[in-house]
């Protein structure tokens, strides 16, 4: 089996793009005498698929140049921020296998020093409180083609500044009542520099911090002198956060300290799924899915529930690769990189999902035996294992036809087919309800034929599985698909949102069987059910009640491949 537990180190060390370019120059120019970057999430959310690449560039990036790398919560928003995340975070960063030392960080751990800083630019001029309310700002702001109006509060002295921010931070006024400023351009192209906040009131507990802080910094302000007090040589960030750049300069320039450089890659973005914290709350507050962690959503906890491995991801977000191009990735992208992974790793068993019960008459009634089954063809370390055989078994209902159609080469009455590592078996008769449904097979077996071989050398055309069913282990199978029926969720008729292209198919439940040797299987292990596809076990299952999701088909069945009409 493979555990939940698992680790990858990353093979960036092969890439090769404008990111690494521009560093490598970096260093040529004795910019900077090493290389050090940061993944800097928002505890306000677990992270999602796009996030891993964020975190394979920062790491990857590190690890290539011999440098180090920081996990750093930007924690500066308490009315959004749980331990919850942090955690979940911390967890999901090094499944992925990013290693951060003793460097993990977190944005409140400098607010004294920033609220220093933001002293020296209201000393400086560079900075002034200002009594306008949100909506007065947006007002003011002006647009894309008309210039913003100074604030009336914008000519206050320094020290009328100063006492007003001292008092700000001592809790004299309500929520919204003030803001700090920085004092730029109302008349720049670049709305960002049209004098943005640097610091709201806001009475909120904070998660780490407590009750010691009711003035809290804006991410512009904050985020620059994060990576300023680590060391930071590299910011990367992802590339909405490009037209932000002037401002991440501006506050470091001004306040005269060590400076890193910020440099943008594309989003990861992906077919049949969305990308929002937002939109994550409203599945999960509108019951279409039971959690952030549900199979069906893009977020790593629920990759890792369905039985993603780390290793599939991050040769995911290799091959999607770093480039100046935004673009949308196909999700099968993504599902064959999982498949690959678990072809290798993944040890096989027998599962039957639909099944229907077959009958081998001269098979002695009160006998059992064993077969060995290999564990996985792929490995030639992996082994073996023993799968029990007796006279009644279990096959897949769609292994049979009554009356086969071309090219069908599976059971049917008077066929001979191989059973996978047992013996071959001929349909000598049907047993039918009263409507007219098959509900069991009768069959004899050749003795000689133990192990899927004919010693005479005749050929069959067809092998399928089954089970033993006096062995049989009850399961339940979630057979996950698509959250999303349309490959842009967006993509909707006017009125409508999002939600009206929700997949009602996304999940179905069934109720089939598996091999004994899965007994005691944890949480988190993955298996290929053999020619069903690959399965993990879920945290909802309980001794003698196993729950599986299927992680991933064994081919693309987006790509409308006619599987039932294949041989075999």
């Amino acid at each position: 089996m493979i555990s939940e537990n698992s680790a990858v180190e990353t093979d960036a060390g092969s890439a090769n793009d404008y990111i690494r370019e521009a560093i490598r120059k970096d260093l040529r120019d004795g910019h900077y005498r090493n290389v050090h970057t940061r993944f800097p999430p928002e505890p306000n959310a677990y992270l999602h698929i796009g996030h891993s690449k964020a975190i394979w560039i920062n790491y990857g990036i590190a690890q290539d140049f011999g440098g180090l790398f920081n996990l750093r919560f930007d924690d500066t928003n308490p009315e959004r921020e749980e331990q919850e995340f942090v955690d979940g975070i911390i967890e999901d960063v090094r499944w992925l296998g990013a290693d951060w030392g003793d460097r993990l960080c977190f944005a409140s751990d400098y607010f004294d020093q920033m609220y220093d800083w933001a002293k020296d630019l209201i000393r400086k001029g560079k900075a002034f409180v200002c009594d306008l309310s949100v909506e007065e700002l947006s007002r003011t702001r002006g647009t894309l083609t008309s210039p913003g109006e100074n604030s009336p509060f914008r000519n206050r002295s320094v020290e009328e500044n100063l006492d007003l921010f001292e008092r700000m931070r001592a809790g004299e006024f309500p929520d919204g009542a003030r803001t700090l400023r920085a004092k730029i351009d109302m008349a720049s192209p670049n709305l960002y520099l049209r004098d943005p906040v640097m610091y709201r009131i806001r009475h909120a507990e904070h998660h780490r911090q407590g009750n010691k802080w009711c003035i809290y910094p804006s991410y512009d302000w904050a985020h620059g002198l994060e990576d300023s007090i680590e060391g930071v040589t590299h910011s990367l960030c992802s590339l909405e956060y490009e037209i932000h750049r002037p401002l991440y300069n501006w506050f470091l320039e001004e306040l005269g300290i060590y400076h890193p450089r910020q440099i943008e890659f594309p989003r990861l973005k992906l077919t049949h799924t969305v990308m929002s914290k937002r939109r994550f709350i409203e599945l999960v507050k509108g019951g279409y899915v039971t959690g952030f962690d549900d199979p069906r959503m893009p977020t790593l906890v629920a990759m890792r529930r369905r039985g993603y491995r780390p290793e599939a991801i991050i040769e995911f977000v290799r091959r999607v690769g770093v480039t100046k191009a935004d673009s949308v990735i196909e999700f099968h992208v993504l599902e064959d990189c999982v498949r690959e992974d678990l072809n290798r790793a993944a040890p096989r068993v027998m599962a039957v999902l639909d099944a229907l019960k077959v009958v081998i008459e001269n098979y002695p009634e009160n006998r059992d035996e064993t077969v060995q089954a290999v564990n996985n063809p792929e490995d030639p370390l992996a082994g073996s294992r023993d799968v029990p055989f007796s006279r009644e078994l279990y096959i897949e209902r769609e292994d049979f036809q009554e009356n086969p159609q071309p090219k069908f080469f599976r059971l049917a009455p008077g066929r001979e087919v191989r059973l996978r590592y047992g013996y071959f078996i001929t349909c000598v008769g049907v047993v039918k309800d009263d409507d007219g449904n098959v509900t069991e097979l009768r069959c004899t077996y050749d003795p000689a034929t133990r192990g899927g071989d004919s010693p005479d050398g005749r050929k069959v055309k067809a092998t399928i599985h089954w089970l033993s069913a006096a062995h049989a282990l009850p399961i339940e199978a979630r057979i996950l698909d698509h959250l999303f029926k349309a490959s842009n969720p967006d993509d909707v008729a006017e009125g409508e949102s999002y939600l009206s292209n929700l997949n009602p198919d996304s999940l179905r439940v069934v109720r089939g069987f598996v091999e004994p040797s899965v007994a005691n299987a944890q949480p988190g292990s993955v298996y290929q059910f053999e020619r069903l596809g690959y399965f993990c076990v879920d945290k909802d299952s309980a001794p003698n009640a196993l729950v599986f999701n299927r992680t991933a088909t064994l081919r693309d069945t987006w790509a409308k491949i006619a599987a039932k009409a294949t041989p075999g």
